[in-house]
């Protein structure tokens, strides 16, 4: 019969260590660090090129042509026929010149403001002509009375040298008769005032 287990011998050296596992899983990321200081301004970019120059704006030119009756329009204005202005006002550039007493010259192409008044006895009416066609958007008259028929209106050029005229529209009944002296002692005036805008 075998007796009892002696004490245990003590522990031997350790082995050497085995291979690392793998990897376990990433962490959770960190919170995000503090913003960094500001960097220094680069240097300013060079300057781009010019852009092309816009159309001119204002007033390009203007002229006022007038009567004063008496002594002009002596004559009654009859119809198909045009209003006199005879006589030179204040005039501001080339564009805007005189051809006759009655008719205009528009230099250059481009939009002109026109703006005219006459004094007459009769009802009527008056229109602005374009190189002798009737601009039907600028006609204006008045039904009774004996006052100033007073228009205005833009007109557009499409060629150089343009004519425009004051008229008594074809096919009205009436010759009109440009008031001389009206309200008082005086000659009173007509005017035709052109400018250039565009």
């Amino acid at each position: 019969m075998a007796g009892p287990a002696g004490p245990a011998g003590p522990a031997g050296p350790a082995g050497a260590a085995g291979p690392a596992g793998p990897a376990g899983p990433a962490g959770p990321a960190g919170a995000a660090g503090l913003t960094g200081p500001a960097g220094a301004t680069g240097a300013t970019g060079a300057a781009g090129a010019t852009g092309a120059a816009g159309p001119a704006g204002g007033v390009l030119g203007f002229a006022d042509f007038f009567a004063l009756m008496p002594p002009d329009n002596a004559a009654t204005v009859a119809p198909d026929t045009d209003v006199s202005f005879p006589q030179d006002g204040p005039i501001s550039g080339t564009a805007i010149t005189r051809i006759n007493a009655s008719s205009f010259n528009l230099a250059t192409i481009g939009t002109y403001q026109v703006l005219f008044q006459v004094g007459v006895n009769e009802p009527g009416q008056l229109i602005l002509t374009l190189n002798g066609a009737d601009l039907a958007y600028t006609v204006v008259g008045r039904a009774t009375g004996t006052s100033q028929i007073v228009g205005m209106a833009l007109v557009q050029t499409t060629v150089i040298n343009s004519v425009l005229t004051v008229r008594n529209p074809a096919g009205n009944a009436a010759a009109l008769t440009i008031t001389p002296l009206a309200g008082g002692t005086r000659p009173v005036s007509a005017h035709l005032v052109i400018t250039q805008v565009a």
